[in-house]
């Protein structure tokens, strides 16, 4: 299962909902993420569609318990999409009338129902409800691009996104407000037909799956970010290693050339005798960097004495070359 699907999961395995109002605020937060309203034969359905199977038998042990009716998940119609498998769940609007006006997704005007697009502040009063209803949002609207490297063969980037979706901009307005009490901090931006929350900052993500009380999740995303901070650390490492190298054998090689050209037309004997012995030296080990050629002389040089007398060797060279 990818990261998002199991923080769901484990969300479902780990609520607790003791009261009617809860869950009527975790319900609420699944109607107005996931929700559809549709007409069929003649009569209005309120559905939730989602590819967490779990769900289902989660909402129909809620609405059994508390308000005493049943419910069953069946497969959506379009059951099939990305090679994720939807479930669906209706309520009709008939039948379950006073719980939809209670959990404020309904809204009874001059004796009309009609849909309520914005939230019940009143059922968001207490610190519980807010948290049931933010983990029915999380649970029904959220998506995250966060892979874990112990579920992949190759490295799976660095960067970490979570976001929700929806096609009410100002449900996103109202829910970021909510988000932002608890210094959760999202940005809004529109995609095509549906408008995006979304959050990039990965501790502000720990603080989201903590809130919701996805606990095991935010464990595996702190791993995660230690995983990749380790692999960037070693990958600058060995990208330094490998640059020093280079840089390495690029220096051997214009020496080892000058010094060649010197030999094939003046004579290496032609050399005052300090520059005589660093180009024999360099000629018996031309893979060995500067400081292995220093221990390897009999002379005492510097670092920056033997490098002063290849700069020579490559100037005589060059000279010899015009």
């Amino acid at each position: 299962m990818s990261f998002s699907r199991n923080s769901k999961v484990e969300i479902l395995k780990t609520t607790q909902i003791d009261d009617d109002t809860t869950a009527l605020a975790f319900l609420s937060g699944l109607f107005h993420s996931c929700g559809q309203i549709e007409k069929k034969n003649g009569k209005m359905f309120f559905k939730i569609v989602s590819d967490v199977e779990e769900l289902f038998d989660f909402v129909s042990a809620l609405t059994q318990r508390f308000f005493g009716m049943e419910v069953n998940p069946q497969l959506a119609e379009n059951y099939n999409i990305n090679k994720n498998t939807y479930y669906e769940i209706s309520f009709e609007v008939d039948k379950f009338k006073n719980m939809l006006l209670d959990a404020g997704v309904l809204d009874l005007v001059d004796g009309q129902l009609g849909i309520k697009f914005d939230l019940d502040k009143n059922l968001l009063l207490e610190e519980e409800t807010r948290r049931a209803f933010l983990k029915g949002v999380y649970i029904g609207a959220s998506t995250s691009s966060i892979k874990l490297s112990q579920d992949m063969v190759q490295s799976c980037g660095s960067g970490y996104h979570l976001e929700f979706s929806s096609q009410s901009h100002q449900f996103l307005v109202d829910l970021s407000h909510i988000l932002a009490e608890y210094s959760i901090i999202g940005k809004i931006f529109e995609r095509k037909n549906s408008f995006v929350l979304y959050i990039k900052d990965a501790q502000t993500i720990q603080d989201l799956l903590a809130l919701v009380g996805a606990d095991n999740s935010v464990l595996e995303l702190s791993n995660e970010i230690v995983t990749r901070e380790l692999r960037n650390k070693v990958n600058r490492q060995v990208n330094c290693i490998n640059a020093n190298i280079n840089k390495t054998v690029e220096a051997s090689l214009k020496q080892t050339n000058a010094i060649n050209i010197i030999e094939n037309t003046i004579g290496l004997e032609s050399l005052p005798e300090d520059l005589q012995e660093v180009a024999v030296l360099r000629l018996a080990n031309p893979e060995e960097s500067l400081d292995e050629l220093l221990k390897l002389s009999t002379i005492k040089l510097t670092r920056s004495g033997l490098n002063h007398r290849f700069r020579k060797l490559i100037k005589i060279a060059e000279s010899l070359e015009e």
